[in-house]
């Protein structure tokens, strides 16, 4: 039965329309994207294909050009698509951080730097520099690799600070493993860098570790 011969209250779109997407399953919103089938498959049932296919929504969003285009039903038009639609959110995110105090908007902040981060294959470290309101200057990625092993060098991190003008930083860096759980080496070089900066007057107002689901703030566990 094509999805145009259901019941209007559960078809995607009309679901949509009546509940909000919030209500819809990831292959139902997956398939408003895809927005037709295949021959004897309805939209709804090549996204669930898909998700299994891939291991689930953000498998799929993450993956690369080669590897999408190979699935069946999807391509590069699709795959344009779907890059356009991630882009045009990060930059959503970015405007809401930017438009007031990062402190009061903290899940924005979570939120844009989480998806910054979470689809990098790497370990990367980064910055949000703040004025004196503690509203974004700008964010800048500083330095990438194993931060035990390519080191996460203070000095430059004050010298970026410094150049931007900022009065306070939030620190990031992402776990490709997927555990938020700080390491010991992610302590020791906070609390480097937090000693670093107060010697210039910047304050480090937090430390976010991106993983698998919500990222770790280190000043919500004490660890600042």
């Amino acid at each position: 039965m094509k999805i145009k011969d259901w019941p209007a209250a559960e078809r995607p779109r009309e679901k949509l329309l009546a509940r909000g997407a919030g209500a819809l399953s990831d292959a139902e919103l997956l398939a408003i994207f895809l927005r037709v089938g295949l021959p004897g498959v309805s939209a709804v049932d090549l996204a669930r294909g898909v998700l299994s296919e891939f291991g689930g929504l953000r498998a799929l969003l993450e993956v690369d050009r080669e590897r999408f285009c190979r699935a069946r039903g999807l391509g590069d038009a699709k795959f344009v698509q779907l890059q356009a639609a991630l882009e045009m959110v990060r930059r959503h995110l970015a405007e809401t951080v930017q438009q007031g105090s990062a402190l009061c908007s903290p899940m924005a902040v979570r939120d844009y730097l989480s998806m910054q981060l979470r689809h990098r294959r790497r370990e990367v470290f980064c910055c949000l520099y703040l004025d004196t309101q503690h509203r974004v200057i700008a964010f800048e990625e500083l330095f990438e690799g194993t931060l035990n092993a390519a080191s996460v060098y203070p000095r430059e991190v004050v010298q970026a600070a410094l150049h931007r003008g900022a009065a306070a930083l939030i620190l990031a860096h992402n776990h490709p493993s997927g555990i938020c759980e700080p390491s010991q080496a992610d302590i020791w070089i906070t609390e480097r860098l937090v000693q670093a900066l107060e010697l210039v007057d910047i304050k480090v107002l937090d430390h976010l570790i991106v993983g698998e689901g919500e990222a770790l703030s280190f000043a919500e566990q004490g660890l600042l």
